[in-house]
């Protein structure tokens, strides 16, 4: 008795393990639920290396804006005297359109790099689920295993890596640019903020790149998490196939009431026929005929055993006429279906049938 209450813990519990992958429908669902794929890393290693190869080449543009904005400020320089809330109000316009010029370009760029490399990692989504609030995220025992999990411990393994990686090629890039750092004392204002910007972008861009790689860990590392959130047990697989396809139970309730409906129906046409054909207890065939609107009797009910009785029950109650005929009554209920015309093999022992049921009824 132990064992087979064993046997079946163990089932349970492999039945409950999560070793399938995940099903499309599984995935799509996540996917509703804002449940995606997505690297941070990889968002801010390319919106960096883009803003930084776009300071590289129009830098000097941006530097021209700034100081034509700036003396432009100067020579708008007036007494106190001479302004006023409408003077104030163009410069102040004035000033928020030049200086857009200047950043808007990096910011329309950052934004671009933003989007474009969420759309590479899980495409075009738009869902609110994530906005709404879940009580579930401000449990302190689950907060405390986040910070004791393995993925915190990837997570100080990647800002280490950031920390030593970045600190080490910005260490590399001022020791290749050493001599020109030296020099800058000797150097114009202007040449020194162009050296040292140039500096800044070229060490930006190596910083970037040293990001790029840990974002490639990060995402690989990302993947795998995602696959293993996702995974289902074979239990799960089975009950999204039930569900899919429909509950076995409410299935075969569903064709039974349309069979009850069915057996009504048929039911309700017996008092209308001219014959009911038995053989004479295990089947019953009733058949109808109107010459004007009919090129041949069809049959509107049919049923063995208990279905047969019941026939033969109605077409008592309303006085329809029924005739014994054994080899008839087997072949008609094998060929055939109820709404269908008698086919042509069974005209002649369904006319006599017919015809005897007329001559009955004339008699009466």
């Amino acid at each position: 008795m132990d064992r087979k209450l064993l046997i079946n813990v163990d089932l349970q519990f492999f039945a409950g393990e999560k070793t399938e992958k995940a099903t499309p429908k599984k995935r799509q669902d996540s996917r509703k639920k804002g449940q995606v794929l997505k690297s941070q890393d990889v968002t801010a290693a390319v919106l960096l290396l883009l803003s930084f190869f776009f300071l590289l080449f129009f830098a000097p543009f941006m530097y021209e804006g700034m100081k034509d904005f700036l003396l432009q400020a100067l020579n708008r320089n007036m007494l106190i005297e001479t302004l006023n809330a409408e003077t104030v109000m163009d410069m102040y316009v004035e000033s928020i359109k030049e200086m857009a010029i200047i950043v808007l370009p990096i910011m329309v760029i950052a934004i671009i790099a933003g989007i474009g490399a969420n759309f590479f990692q899980f495409g075009l989504l738009f869902t609110t689920e994530t906005l709404k609030i879940d009580l579930k995220k401000m449990d302190p025992i689950k907060g405390i295993k986040k910070i004791i999990s393995v993925r915190a411990i990837v997570n100080l393994i990647k800002s280490l890596l950031k920390v030593t990686l970045i600190g080490t090629v910005t260490t590399v890039v001022i020791i290749i640019y050493l001599e020109d750092v030296l020099s800058l004392a000797l150097h114009s204002p202007a040449e020194i903020l162009a050296t040292v910007a140039y500096m800044s972008a070229i060490m930006g861009i190596a910083a970037s790149i040293m990001l790029v790689f840990i974002a490639l860990f990060d995402y690989i590392y990302e993947r795998h998490e995602y696959e293993k959130q996702l995974k289902m047990s074979k239990q799960d697989v089975k009950d999204e196939h039930k569900n899919a396809e429909g509950d076995p139970l409410i299935k075969s309730k569903i064709k039974q009431r349309q069979r009850e409906m069915a057996m009504r129906r048929m039911m309700q046409e017996v008092p209308a026929a001219d014959v009911v054909i038995t053989n004479p207890t295990h089947f019953a065939i009733a058949l109808k005929y109107d010459e004007d609107m009919m090129d041949a009797p069809k049959v509107v009910a049919k049923g063995t055993d208990f279905v047969a009785q019941k026939i033969k029950l109605i077409a008592k109650e309303h006085d329809v006429i029924m005739v014994e005929n054994r080899p008839l009554a087997r072949a008609m209920y094998d060929q055939v279906e109820i709404g269908q015309a008698v086919p042509e093999e069974f005209f002649k022992a369904v006319a006599e049938v017919l015809a005897y049921v007329y001559r009955i009824k004339r008699k009466i």
